[in-house]
């Protein structure tokens, strides 16, 4: 294998491990995260952009060759079919045919986790941060819910209080219309005791009012009586003299 293979090789077996690093499940989103605001990390962003693209072209290259030399050292395969007659060729032919293959198969890889690792890490920081908003969100949320409580609490709190005030404001008219309805009850007593008194003394009124009137007429009876007397004696009297 030639260097620039063995660093491509190197470079798929360090994708391979920089993929698996990331996919362990007990390590968070947010921790990757934190572990990307490094200083370190944000001084190489400015180049970050300029080496992904520049290691995808030397990838597709070197991808475009494999496939180049797959297709080449086929084409031999193919018309050596006199394998007896040259067998050193046709080996050497075949071993080529095998290491293009190969560096097909490294590069295509190379290329395909290379954009993988940069998506991935692309999908954790997104997912960190709508965790770390998720949370945000939560808090708020539950800030919310607290003071929606409260609010319900307090509002619980007025209408009690306001059944309060109407309970004792009906308490209070029912104790003044008792008071009322024992005053009124009082005054109809009165008022009947009243009328019994009055058609008592109205009564009593008439009886005396009779007896004054049989009285007056005893009276003119007895002055009448008494005329007749006086003018009986004076005749008498004349007829004695």
């Amino acid at each position: 294998m030639t260097l620039q293979w063995t660093a491509v090789a190197s470079f798929l077996y360090t994708e391979i491990a920089v993929i698996l690093l990331l996919c362990i499940p007990f390590i968070s989103a947010q921790r990757w995260q934190k572990i990307f605001n490094f200083q370190f990390w944000g001084k190489i962003a400015t180049y970050w952009n300029r080496a992904f693209l520049a290691i995808i072209v030397i990838l597709v290259v070197l991808f475009l060759d494999a496939v180049r030399e797959v297709r080449k050292y086929s084409a031999v395969h193919t018309l050596n079919t006199d394998s007896k007659q040259f067998p050193n060729a046709y080996d050497h032919v075949h071993m080529k045919l095998f290491r293009a293959q190969r560096n097909l198969y490294i590069a295509g890889f190379s290329l395909f986790l290379w954009l993988a690792l940069r998506r991935l890490i692309t999908l954790i920081t997104q997912l960190a941060s709508a965790d770390g908003n998720s949370d945000a969100l939560k808090c708020q949320a539950e800030s919310s819910s607290d003071a929606a409580k409260k609010c319900m609490e307090e509002n619980e709190a007025i209408k009690r209080a306001m059944n309060r005030g109407k309970s004792d404001d009906q308490r209070i008219l029912c104790n003044e219309n008792a008071e009322l309805h024992k005053h009124i009850q009082k005054l109809q007593d009165e008022i009947k005791k009243n009328a019994e008194a009055l058609r008592k003394s109205q009564s009593e009124v008439h009886a005396v009012k009779k007896q004054s009137d049989s009285l007056s007429r005893e009276y003119d009876r007895l002055i009448q009586e008494h005329a007749d007397l006086q003018k009986r004696v004076d005749k008498l009297d004349k007829k004695g003299q």
